[in-house]
């Protein structure tokens, strides 16, 4: 019998190109040699082909053997590259007629080859900082941050911590507190640099880096969040800061210098200005102090050691300017046994502790003692001071089309009013001025007297409201003596119209209060005085009256009255 059996077997293998190197073959081909014999033992092709396969899968289990212990980092000693060889039967002798036995792929299974963890193509990570040390939170090392602690104080012992940047300035670092402490923000704020064991503070200039100042502070001292009235107040009125006796520039031109002149001969860098004039220094390692004439310049702070010449010379330098800042002494005159209480000290920025270092320096007067300080800001910073000034009002000018309009408290725009007929009319006599005050009284007084008879309790009788209402006032500081009170002037700027209210001392049903004019501290007792059974409160013996304290400080704010001056600026203390 002759038969033409035709065999074809397909066998699909692949292996990813990581695992077979050398590419192991993907098909069988078992073709044995044209025979005549027409016989063909079936039985014994089938099961050189079993063979055949059974070969070729233990190949594959070898190759995905070693894929799994590659991809889980356990890798064996020795590596081998596996190489299927499969199993081809020799020529098979049949019957008389011609057999071809062929085994042969049909496909290749490409997506089961993608499938292979060695060859998966990119996919897109979606946590890709998990996978990386340097992205990783939990795995990469804690950043640092580039912010730093800065612990400020108030007036009253309270401390505020506040987290800022390296790059924040002294006035962002106030505009931060004031926000934080729900203050008035008035541009009088600055931080102060407070040294208590050596007895010296100085105000920040805005533009000054706050972490910078506080790298070269010791660790006693502190930043203190205070106001200071006086820090811009030389560029309103430069003449009442530089007497004409006290600048070279005055004298020489023997006639009096406009008050803008004299601000750009101090911020022209060009120009050449000068301070001249008497200060006591302290003796270095002595207690001793030697009164010499000193002058000050852009290169630094001189004295003659020949009367007042200004010989080259003739001239010592004390200190300069660039690398030093300029302190007042808190300490008072009799711990350096000064001869007068007007002491002001210049500092080394490198020095934090050392006093022998320190230039202790004294003036004759207040006046003088501020002229020097002032004229050593100018110096050392100049345009830059003007552009701190002007900071505020250009801030206020692009905000004000987008912000409600704010109410000036400024001299020119506080007036009496008087508002008795259609049309409101400003009061210039301020006699009148008066007399319409004393109506205002009356009028509350009449008022006053119309609730009591309706049952209402009346705000003028002792125990009522209006004898503790002023408590609550920024301006009222309550039993404070009177060292406390000029403390607290000085130490906010000594304007005209820097002012407080106090309890007397003397009188325990008094009030007095506190005033700055012309750099001179004056205090005036406010008397209450009874009328026809009702407080009422005064500064001028009765002749003007008020029925509280807060009436009476708007009244002064509006009207000098007897005082030299209006109150402009109240003396706060806020705690933080």
């Amino acid at each position: 019998m002759c038969v033409d059996v035709f065999v074809c077997v397909s066998v699909c293998v692949c292996f990813g190109a990581i695992l077979c190197p050398d590419h192991l073959a993907t098909s069988i081909t078992v073709t044995p040699p044209v025979s005549t014999d027409d016989d063909v033992d079936l039985e014994q092709l089938v099961n050189d082909m079993n063979s055949s396969m059974e070969s070729v899968y233990s190949g594959v289990a070898q190759a995905d053997t070693a894929l799994l212990l590659s991809n889980g980092h356990m890798h064996p000693t020795h590596h081998h590259h596996h190489h299927v060889h499969t199993a081809c039967p020799g020529h098979v002798q049949g019957h008389r007629r011609h057999t071809s036995v062929c085994v042969s792929p049909c496909r290749c299974l490409q997506e089961e080859h993608q499938l292979r963890p060695a060859s998966l193509p990119a996919i897109p990570n979606p946590f890709p900082e998990l996978c990386s040390l340097a992205g990783s939170p939990v795995l990469s090392p804690m950043q640092t941050s580039n912010n730093h602690i800065v612990k400020v104080w108030s007036e009253d012992g309270a401390g505020k911590v506040v987290e800022i940047p390296a790059d924040m300035t002294a006035r962002d670092v106030c505009q931060l507190l004031v926000y934080k402490s729900h203050c008035l923000d008035d541009n009088a704020w600055t931080l102060v640099e407070h040294h208590p064991i050596l007895g010296l503070e100085r105000c920040l200039e805005d533009h000054e880096l706050v972490v910078q100042v506080q790298a070269s502070m010791s660790s006693d001292s502190k930043f203190l969040f205070r106001k200071n009235y006086a820090k811009y107040e030389f560029f309103r009125n430069p003449l009442n800061f530089f007497p004409e006796q006290m600048v070279a520039w005055c004298q020489e031109s023997d006639g009096s210098i406009p008050q803008s002149q004299l601000l750009q001969n101090f911020l022209n860098s060009s120009s050449c200005p000068e301070i001249q004039g008497y200060l006591y220094m302290k003796e270095p390692g002595r207690k001793s102090w030697k009164k010499l004439y000193m002058f000050l310049r852009r290169s630094g702070l001189y004295y003659s050691t020949k009367g007042t010449s200004k010989e080259p010379r003739h001239l010592q330098l004390v200190s300069d300017l660039e690398d030093s800042n300029i302190f007042t002494i808190i300490t008072g005159k009799k711990l350096h046994n000064a001869p007068t209480d007007y002491q002001f000290c210049i500092k080394p920025s490198k020095v934090r502790s050392d006093c022998k270092e320190l230039k202790m320096l004294c003036a004759e007067d207040e006046q003088s003692r501020t002229c020097w300080m002032t004229a050593f800001r100018l110096l050392k910073y100049g345009i830059v001071l003007y552009q701190n000034y002007n900071a505020p009002q250009q801030r206020k000018a692009n905000l004000l089309p987008l912000s409600a309009p704010v109410r000036s408290v400024s001299e020119n725009s506080l007036v009496a009013m008087d508002f008795s007929g259609r049309t409101g009319r400003i009061i210039d006599n301020p006699v009148e001025a008066q007399s319409a005050a004393v109506e205002e009284g009356q009028t509350w007084r009449k008022r006053s007297q119309r609730m009591n008879v309706l049952g209402s309790p009346s705000p003028l009788h002792p125990s009522s409201l209006s004898t503790v209402i002023h408590r609550t006032q920024v301006w009222f500081h309550g039993r404070i003596m009177r060292e406390e009170a000029h403390k607290m002037i000085i130490q906010q700027g000594q304007v005209d119209g820097l002012f407080l209210l106090r309890d007397s001392q003397s009188n325990p049903k008094a009030f007095v209060l506190t005033l700055c004019h012309h750099q001179k501290i004056k205090h005036f007792q406010i008397l209450p005085c009874e009328e026809d059974g009702q407080v009422f409160f005064s500064l001028d013996d009765g002749a003007t009256k008020f029925t509280d304290l807060i009436h009476l400080v708007e009244f002064y704010q509006l009207n000098r009255g007897v005082l030299p001056c209006k109150l402009k600026h109240p003396c706060t203390a806020v705690a933080l």
